[in-house]
């Protein structure tokens, strides 16, 4: 089985290509492919000696005639990896795939998240954190889960001015507590700022 990355963040899309072929592995250009190729590809024997291939096929999805036939080679048994600028989730090859339980995996570009929309995520978690992280989930894919608890801190300091009751001092105590959570700890930043959502209502 092999696996298919594609997204804007090239960056980071490099450094799994590197995670899990090593760094030395064979290159193919899907552009320049032809149906016969395939099977060399996914069936031949590795350049470099080992039983096992790495390879990277790069910009497939740009070769429709290859696109469509790659599935047929899924159980190859070499490491595989498919790099993609962009997916057409409409073509019959991706549907093909995905069908057939391909792997795929994207990494897109961070934003920095709109102060607004923070501040309206904020402000319904102060009553219905469920609702706020429903909210969250929404755009999180694109965002940066540290700049956006920035934001969050931000938003607190701004509401608190010149309140100080006991909630506003609890409030302010936890997101002392959660930015050191999210710079001292292994869990996954969201899962952190989204458990914080679901808490603040009832502080």
């Amino acid at each position: 089985m092999f696996r298919i990355i594609y997204g804007d963040d090239r960056a980071s899309a490099a450094k799994a290509v590197e995670s899990l072929l090593g760094a030395n592995y064979e290159v193919f250009e899907g552009e320049d492919l032809t149906l016969g190729d395939l099977p060399s590809i996914f069936r031949g024997l590795s350049l470099f000696g080992a039983e096992k291939r790495k390879i990277l096929l790069k910009n497939l999805g740009e070769n429709a005639a290859a696109w469509e036939k790659v599935i047929d080679y899924a159980d190859t048994e070499h490491d595989v990896v498919i790099w993609e600028g962009k997916i057409d989730k409409r073509s019959v090859g991706y549907k093909r795939l995905k069908a057939a339980g391909v792997e795929f995996k994207e990494f897109a570009e961070t934003q920095a998240p709109e102060a607004r929309m923070v501040f309206q995520v904020f402000d319904t978690a102060w009553t219905d954190g469920a609702r706020a992280v429903k909210m969250l989930e929404k755009i999180e894919e694109k965002q940066d889960p540290y700049m956006f608890f920035g934001l969050i801190v931000t938003q607190a300091m701004k509401k608190f001015e010149g309140r100080q009751g006991r909630k506003e001092v609890a409030v302010l105590k936890e997101l002392a507590k959660v930015d050191m959570e999210l710079k001292t700890t292994s869990f996954e930043a969201w899962l952190i700022v989204k458990s914080f959502l679901i808490r603040l209502s009832s502080i």
